[in-house]
């Protein structure tokens, strides 16, 4: 396991750092900027404008103005498609840029990122863009002389909320159903990462999207975020985030306009391996699905139950990954593993590593930070976990997983729903029966059987319980962004009603 260097160091040009409103770069009302910092040495990176509820109100005017008078809800279905296809071009034609203010925003690996987020990016515009012109309502037939059909319309301006972890998918993520069904935004990237959100601004503009349309503003959270929850001309908020953040999010949009609201908030996923498993396969599925993106993901495999006939066989394998694992720069392409996003993410997931230590769990391997500049850490594993300890019940975000012994299919199923989240869960298991009465059990949105973190367009995503609703990917995303208006119109002495 190697630690970090800085043979590799990269810089990509900083060229957008302003808010952009109603299609241009501009400064903050107030002047203010606030640093943004590169997680692989601590390194102040550039300053970015810092938006407040001024800039807010203006970006909200900008969208107001242009869903009630501009071209974009008016606009074919066929051809608001036609853009949103051509922004999927130029974000792979750019795919390299934009990989690497992700990476230098928040440590992630630039291959990956490239080969992944930017393809799910772009396929996302892809497919809601051949979705724009398929929006119909329906026709209904009455009980009297009446007949009835419904439209579906834009919902009006809405208020995306972003964070740090996928910087540019989540990006397109969001932008994506909501430009098909012809609504305006404005878009509030995370503080921690916001080079790539500004850069895809440009890029939303050489698309052709019309002035208004997309707004993003950067800044913290408990200010220009808050600004746009409770912004009365608001009329839907999406959000993707902690937890505790979306509970604020969801009484400032209820304290205001009772704006509809999409939560997609944290997890703490379980991933259950049976007796009968592949033991290579599984033990590849927990690491990747422990560790992948430094454990920064909210439907991590962060509570790994594995049943008794294996459990020990099952840890020696997978501590046996540790001496394979790079971490360092993620601009390296052999690097698995870059540094948390920042200094504070960096100090809570120590400080929850320290926690388990002295609740009385035990430390298998990892639990220390690597090298002297950056915010890296081993991946850890705990054993000997009960479930009422911290590393157990709360979501770290980081490259922490806890491996727990189970006996019976009972046992696994109420381990696994002791949880307050219910975003994702996996089970490893040859038995057909087994696998269809666990995933029928297991209380989440998400059930992955023999696999992890697979996803798929066409299929929708989000969670139960805390961990939020409404869903991300498939039609139902688009649907968080119409209305259904009902009609009715008189049908006089008709022989065929």
């Amino acid at each position: 396991m190697a630690s970090n260097g800085s043979s590799v160091l990269k810089m990509p040009e900083i060229k957008f750092t302003k808010l952009f409103i109603n299609g241009a770069f501009i400064d903050s009302i107030s002047g203010k900027k606030f640093e943004t910092r590169d997680p692989r040495t601590g390194d102040v990176i550039t300053e970015v404008a810092e938006g407040d509820k001024e800039d807010v109100d203006l970006a909200v005017k900008a969208a107001r103005e242009a869903f009630d008078h501009g071209s974009w809800p008016r606009m074919s279905g066929f051809n608001r498609g036609m853009i949103m296809l051509k922004l999927a071009d130029l974000i792979e034609q750019h795919g390299e840029e934009l990989a690497m203010l992700d990476s230098i925003d928040s440590g992630k690996l630039v291959h990956v990122t490239k080969a992944f987020d930017i393809k799910f990016a772009a396929d996302s515009l892809r497919y809601y863009g051949g979705a724009a012109d398929k929006i119909n309502g329906e026709t209904h037939k009455c009980s009297g002389e009446f007949q009835a059909y419904t439209l579906k319309e834009p919902i009006g301006v809405v208020g995306h909320i972003i964070p740090w972890n996928f910087p540019t998918l989540f990006f397109a993520v969001k932008i994506a159903p909501t430009l098909a069904a012809g609504c305006t935004m404005i878009v509030k990237p995370a503080e921690q990462s916001p080079l790539s959100a500004l850069y895809l601004a440009h890029l939303t503009k050489e698309a052709g999207i019309p002035d208004g349309v997309i707004n993003v503003i950067t800044g913290y959270g408990p200010t220009a975020g808050a600004a746009i929850t409770s912004h009365m001309d608001v009329d839907a908020v999406s959000f993707t985030g902690s937890t505790e953040v979306g509970k604020l999010v969801m009484g400032a949009a209820a304290a205001s306009n009772l704006k509809t609201v999409s939560l997609e908030l944290g997890g703490k996923c379980p991933l259950i391996v049976f007796n009968d498993a592949d033991i290579n396969m599984s033990v590849q599925i927990a690491w990747q699905g422990g560790f992948f993106n430094k454990g920064e993901m909210c439907v991590a495999g962060s509570r790994v139950y594995v049943q008794e006939g294996i459990y020990d066989e099952f840890l020696k394998k997978l501590i046996e990954n540790v001496k394979d694992w790079v971490i360092g720069d993620p601009f390296d392409p052999q690097v698995h593993q870059g540094p948390q996003v920042d200094k504070e993410q960096f100090e809570k997931v120590l400080r929850y590593i320290e926690a388990g230590k002295r609740e009385g769990a035990t430390l298998l391997t990892g639990g220390k930070a690597v090298g002297e500049k950056g915010y890296y850490i081993e991946p850890t594993i705990f054993t000997d976990v009960k479930e009422d300890l911290s590393i157990a019940k709360d979501e770290i975000f980081g490259p922490v997983i806890c491996v727990m012994k189970f006996k019976t299919i009972e046992e696994a199923i109420e381990k696994a729903n002791n949880t307050r989240y219910g975003l994702a869960a996996g089970i490893l298991t040859n038995d057909l029966n087994v696998a269809n009465r666990v995933s029928r059990s297991v209380r989440a949105g998400i059930i992955w059987v023999n696999c992890f973190f697979i996803t798929d367009l066409n299929v929708p995503c989000g969670g139960h319980k805390m961990s939020g609703f409404g869903k991300d990917s498939g039609l139902q995303a688009m649907e968080k962004y119409l209305n259904v208006k009902s009609v009715f119109t008189p049908i006089y002495n008709s022989p065929w009603l």
